[in-house]
């Protein structure tokens, strides 16, 4: 019960309300990305205290920085452990979220993770450069949202394919986005989409977050998303 009050008290302070049924399911999410990382390396947080700050809080600050609509559908871009998708769909059962990974072993996690929450996840195998060419997937969801370390310019193209004109791309990221989106204007624009918002927080334990929220205006030239390796050689700066 400690961990579950201690998610519910940080999420509380952030004017996020989870509920003890919704702790439970965290507390169940945690134990087995505790017993998974055991045997692959899933997190480098392995802590606790940290999964709930680093993993969970973190995942569903993009509440705090969107508005998602009633039943959205979500995809999740390169989603490893599950973050932030996982969390958004047991913090929102609403949403209909898709967990897309290149990395059929992760799945296989987050498929057990489901099974243990009770929470009702598409998961897809694949990459993300070959899945944003796919009819069923391309330009069907109202969000994309990716907390990854690739620059920007990079997510942009891997992201921005799959969002529904109207629809948004939400890139969680660290403190230097301002920079980031100082380099992101082209792939931005040249992808469909014009930067509608940012978000800065700071969490319990210092760690800054910055969020930018992309509004797709205009639907993604059939050129992108380019193979992966014309997207890192030469990304849309």
């Amino acid at each position: 019960m400690e961990f579950q009050n201690k998610l519910i008290a940080a999420a509380k302070a952030f004017e996020l309300t989870v509920t003890p049924e919704q702790a439970a399911q965290f507390a169940a999410y945690a134990d087995e990305l505790t017993e998974w990382n055991k045997v692959m390396n899933l997190t480098a947080i392995t802590d606790p205290d940290e999964m709930i700050v680093k993993h969970f809080l973190d995942s569903l600050l993009l509440f705090r920085a969107c508005s998602l609509p009633e039943n959205a559908s979500l995809i999740d871009v390169g989603t490893g452990a599950g973050f932030p998708g996982l969390p958004a769909k047991i913090y929102r059962p609403d949403l209909r979220v898709t967990l897309l990974d290149s990395l059929q072993k992760r799945l296989n996690f987050l498929e057990a993770v489901c099974g243990k929450t009770g929470v009702e996840a598409k998961r897809v195998h694949a990459r993300a450069e070959d899945a944003g060419r796919e009819p069923a997937l391309r330009e069907s969801y109202d969000v994309a949202c990716a907390r990854a370390v690739a620059a920007l310019p990079v997510l942009c193209e891997y992201c921005l394919p799959f969002v529904r004109v109207g629809g948004c791309f939400i890139a969680m990221k660290g403190p230097g986005l301002e920079e980031e989106l100082q380099t992101a204007g082209r792939a931005i624009k040249t992808l469909g989409g014009k930067l509608e918002s940012t978000a800065a927080f700071t969490l319990p334990d210092g760690s800054e977050r910055r969020i930018a929220v992309i509004r797709k205006t205009a639907p993604t030239p059939k050129a992108y998303p380019r193979p992966a390796a014309k997207i890192k050689k030469s990304p849309l700066i």
